[in-house]
């Protein structure tokens, strides 16, 4: 198939920084398509252009309209940082496309701080809920972050206050690349300025004052973190089922019986790539799932109301799931286990009597491990100390063969 179609980053520092491969595909090409800004640069008004319409996923749908001609588009930067490039390539085969990228933000910002780009959180809140900020505020964690507008610095400063972080670093930094460059700096608890430029990348460094909450993404949360009504995995149980899920990036969890939403929200916590969906029949309880999700910082958890094995139906097929609780209800394992991807994790966690002769009925017929989890706590008892324990609690969890899969 002929390369039909490129994609030319273009930075701030305009056409004629571009290579002249670059400019020779744009300039041969019968279409330019691109943002109003990117195609004011051109350097001719005698080629067939056309803007971006909104919403710009229809007009990336319709690419391949355009096979029988040489398009070009125009794209900030480097195109698969955060670009229209992933975008365009869910439609377009690599092999019909040319890539030539320009310097990313994020790449002309690092070269300006001096910062290692391995060392660094990247992250975007363009058109993104603020919330995606919380697993990344860490102590003494470098951000660089994409931002949405001008607004975005005094919001960012804000949820670093709000965290206890209020002596951390924050560094706009302004059209780079351009002859408008600007960068500038102030600590979150002083910050000012309300007039950058639209087009800024947000650095932060971030520093831990002596009440800032941490909430490790490295260890599970604990359970003070979860609004709940007493339908919580504790702790301990929640490092272990973790674990025993063995989730890996990119993966999809289902979190049966959700509850308040902690095992879901930790699965995403810990690899920015990993999704869940939560599925839980109580309102009260699809409450707090929601506004744990916001607070903890995984603002995509999918969220469904109804009751197992119904609400599962037409969901995404998972490469893990988690039952914690319904397993004795008829048929929730059965139709966990049929859409369950071969080679993906089931966990189920039971205290009841009921619900434990059903995982080990399960465990005789499908294998996979048993164990039971005690926790004991030490608790004031009066002006002494005395150990409180809690329920315990029986996991099992099993793989789905890869081949040979019993359904």
């Amino acid at each position: 198939m002929t390369r039909w179609l490129s994609i030319i980053g273009i930075g701030e520092d305009g056409y004629d920084a571009l290579t002249p491969a670059a400019r020779s595909l744009v300039e041969g090409a019968d279409l330019v398509i691109g943002g109003k800004r990117h195609l004011a640069m051109l350097p001719s008004e005698n080629v067939d252009t056309m803007a971006w319409p909104s919403p710009i996923h229809d007009a990336i749908q319709q690419l391949a309209d355009h096979r029988d001609k040489k398009v070009c588009v125009l794209a900030t930067g480097d195109p698969f940082c955060y670009g229209i490039g992933r975008l365009i390539a869910a439609h377009i085969p690599m092999d019909e496309i040319t890539v030539i990228p320009s310097p990313s933000a994020f790449s002309l910002a690092s070269s300006r701080l001096g910062w290692a780009f391995q060392d660094v959180d990247l992250i975007t809140l363009h058109g993104r809920a603020y919330a995606h900020l919380e697993p990344v505020i860490q102590p003494d964690a470098k951000l660089l972050i994409l931002s949405q507008n001008a607004e975005t610095p005094r919001s960012v400063a804000s949820r670093l206050i709000a965290r206890g972080f209020e002596t951390s670093k924050i560094t706009v930094l302004e059209r780079l690349g351009s002859a408008k460059e600007r960068i500038r700096g102030q600590n979150a608890e002083d910050w000012s300025y309300d007039d950058s430029d639209t087009l800024h990348v947000i650095a932060v460094h971030c520093i831990a004052g002596p009440n800032a909450q941490c909430l490790s993404r490295l260890s599970v949360l604990p359970d003070t973190a979860f609004g709940n009504d007493g339908q919580l995995t504790k702790q301990e149980v929640r490092a272990a089922t973790l674990a025993a899920l063995s989730g890996a990036p990119g993966q999809l969890l289902w979190d049966v019986g959700a509850g308040c939403g902690s095992i879901g929200i930790e699965w995403m916590r810990r690899e920015r790539r990993c999704r869940a969906i939560a599925i839980e029949p109580e309102p009260k309880r699809l409450d707090f799932i929601a506004k744990n999700a916001t607070a903890l910082g995984t603002p995509s958890l999918e969220i469904i109301s109804g009751q197992a094995p119904a609400a599962l139906t037409n969901l995404e097929e998972p490469h893990a799931i988690f039952i914690g609780g319904g397993i004795s209800n008829d048929n929730v394992f059965e139709t966990c286990w049929r859409k369950l991807l071969p080679g993906g994790t089931l966990v189920a966690n039971a205290v009841t009597v009921e619900s434990e002769r059903t995982l080990l009925s399960l465990q005789a017929t499908y294998g996979g491990d048993l164990k039971r989890i005690a926790i004991v706590r030490a608790t004031p008892v009066g002006s002494m100390t005395g150990w409180k324990p809690f329920m315990p609690v029986t996991q099992w969890n099993v793989t789905k063969p890869r081949v040979g899969v019993k359904s």
